[in-house]
């Protein structure tokens, strides 16, 4: 592929992972939620497979995530993803959860911490919140304490947790939390993403689960609506194959400066991830 060839550094920044004797579950209560949506989990969601078929199609990197449907799972997830981490020998970063019913959230931020993991993974559609409530809210403002990124998936034209116009009002709320809206601001919910959020400056956007859906024009508009400088690259593992991620990628014919922010640079910025532009990851 062209792209590989001309980008050999390229991170994954949307991966899902499961423990093994759980994954088969995990994998097809996703694919329940998005019953009649075009979409299907491809992998069996584990972190080996992960790691050995993202590392054959040529990703160097990914940052690694799940998340807690119960306050009860919280500390055993992040755990299970600071081991995954230990054991990927360097491929990947890990962001923990946390969920907004906890009764110690402190608690669950100050264990995220100690395990070492390089953000917050949210997700209001799973977790039965609005990203504009007050409890949403307290975790944005101990994420920034911590200067946590929060990654959170946006949009859904089935429900109202996560739409752009609850985003919108996160941001301008907090314009020092480094916000990042999933599949390109608000999944399924493009227009009112490109419509109400490129204008605050503190929300990066990744590409997953976008890109199947628009067409190369629309989705080339709304990486350059938000700038590339604010857009990272990522597949929502286990849901897509990395290569066609990657052709739908080269069918927008962005620059090799456009290029190089999603695929890398600003990924490896958000969450200092030691790169060599000439040697690749360090």
């Amino acid at each position: 592929m062209i792209l590989r060839s001309k980008h050999p550094i390229i991170i994954d920044s949307h991966c899902h992972i499961y423990p093994g004797k759980i994954a088969h579950k995990a994998v097809e209560s996703i694919d329940r939620f998005y019953d009649g949506v075009p979409t299907s989990c491809l992998y069996d969601g584990t972190p080996e497979t992960l790691l050995k078929i993202g590392k054959e199609e040529g990703i160097s990197h990914f940052i690694v995530h799940s998340v807690a449907t119960r306050p009860a799972q919280v500390q055993s997830i992040n755990e299970f993803i600071a081991d995954s981490v230990r054991r990927a020998g360097g491929a990947f970063t890990g962001l923990g959860t946390m969920h907004p019913d906890s009764t110690d959230p402190k608690g669950d931020l100050d264990h995220l911490c100690e395990l070492g993991l390089k953000g917050i993974k949210l997700h209001p559609d799973f977790q039965k919140f609005h990203a504009d409530d007050a409890r949403a809210f307290r975790i944005y403002e101990m994420a920034m304490e911590k200067g946590l990124p929060v990654l959170v998936h946006t949009g859904d034209f089935r429900f109202d947790y996560s739409n752009p116009n609850r985003v919108a009002e996160v941001l301008k709320a907090l314009p020092e939390l480094k916000f990042i809206g999933a599949h390109l601001g608000g999944w399924s919910m493009w227009d009112d993403a490109l419509r109400l959020l490129p204008q605050y400056p503190n929300i990066i956007v990744d590409s997953s689960s976008s890109l199947f859906y628009l067409q190369p024009e629309r989705a080339r508009e709304i990486i350059r609506a938000f700038g590339a400088e604010r857009v990272m690259f990522g597949t929502d593992y286990p849901m897509w194959h990395w290569h066609t991620e990657l052709e739908a990628m080269e069918k927008l014919q962005l620059t090799d400066e456009e290029y190089q922010c999603i695929f890398w640079k600003n990924c490896a910025k958000l969450y200092d991830i030691p790169v060599s532009e000439t040697c690749g990851l360090e």
